[in-house]
């Protein structure tokens, strides 16, 4: 019960065509999704056992992704931590923390039960998917949980997180713990792998990312050696260096579109995931398919032995108002090209 596409990219074994995920595949750009959110929260999509299996389901039915990711919100560990969570339409917190209301936070073991909805969800999705499909699941990275709890909702430039590393180290001490119980509950759901999504970390310097942020998610990997995927938008080969992507033990890495993925298959074990750049979903027809075959090309240059581990997919998430006809056609492009 799994993608061989995708298993082969797990194991580096080389094939022709690459399997094919998107980040935000089930989402807002989606006429499904949209039909669906007209009568629910999103909330409730997520911790709805049959909503968040139909939201989940709708890329996989209508664009036939070799992998479908649970649909939910790396946002809930922060809401299970006791710290509250509403959608206007961003997400809220209800309150921001710091040094001198650490001690309002749940503990890990408080904390799990009010995830164990990712698990049902994760089963439901398993019993639907056909058994060629693969399943993954996804975390929050913890430097990205944390800047959300500081900030209180997205921020931009992160000018006050970065600032408070030592609030990071002591709200890691309890955020790490219930991630790694997170990722747990999603692998007894039957996710094959869970994404870290770290997405705020590319915006550290290589130094305080090595010195502050690696250590953390290092601790996730050493519980589960093979397990884990990860991605930082705008990391650099700088932050590539840490120890940990050398060691082999990641079932793969992402690239965000500011990398030749060419480059990346030697930097490390595992799939490749990687990069097209997710604004050219919005080009007409003509510019699109211009731009795809660019992105192609050196691809095709090389042999399938030499991209072996290659996941295509984009360099970051699905946009809003992206095109479904050329998600569509990206999908049977790559299939068509590489065949």
């Amino acid at each position: 019960m799994a993608n061989e596409k995708f298993q082969n990219a797990l194991q580096r074994k080389a094939q022709a065509v690459p399997p094919i995920w998107f980040m935000r595949q089930a989402g807002r750009y989606h006429k499904h999704y949209q039909n669906i959110r007209k009568d629910h929260d999103f909330i409730e999509l997520c911790k709805n056992i049959e909503l968040a299996t139909e939201v989940t389901m709708g890329p996989i039915e209508d664009f036939d992704f070799d992998v479908a990711i649970l649909f939910s919100d790396l946002l809930f560990p922060l809401e299970a931590l006791g710290m509250g969570l509403k959608y206007e339409p961003g997400p809220i917190l209800g309150w921001h923390l710091r040094e001198d209301n650490l001690q309002k936070l749940n503990s890990a073991k408080d904390a799990l039960p009010e995830l164990q909805f990712q698990k049902e969800a994760l089963l439901s999705i398993r019993k639907r998917l056909p058994q060629e499909k693969s399943l993954i699941g996804f975390v929050g990275g913890p430097w990205t949980l944390f800047t959300y709890a500081y900030e209180g909702k997205h921020a931009g430039h992160l000018i006050d997180p970065k600032k408070s590393f030592s609030l990071f180290k002591k709200f890691s001490e309890v955020l790490v713990p219930l991630l790694i119980e997170n990722i747990q509950l999603q692998i007894e759901g039957g996710a094959e792998v869970v994404m870290v999504f770290d997405t705020a970390a590319g915006e550290l310097s290589p130094r305080s990312y090595l010195d502050v942020v690696a250590p953390e998610i290092e601790k996730l990997l050493k519980e589960f050696p093979g397990r884990l995927g990860y991605y930082a938008k705008g990391n650099t080969l700088s932050h590539y260096q840490a120890p940990m992507f050398k060691s082999g033990d990641w079932a793969g890495l992402g690239f965000d579109h500011r990398f030749q993925i060419n480059d990346c298959f030697d930097w490390h074990k595992g799939f490749t995931q990687g990069n097209f750049d997710q604004a050219f979903l919005f080009a007409d027809k003509s510019e699109f398919e211009r731009l795809l075959e660019q992105h192609l090309e050196p691809l095709l240059k090389i042999s399938p032995e030499e991209r072996a581990g290659w996941v295509c997919g984009l360099g970051h998430g699905v946009l809003p108002q992206t095109p479904e006809d050329n998600v569509r056609q990206f999908v049977k492009t790559v299939r068509d090209v590489f065949a």
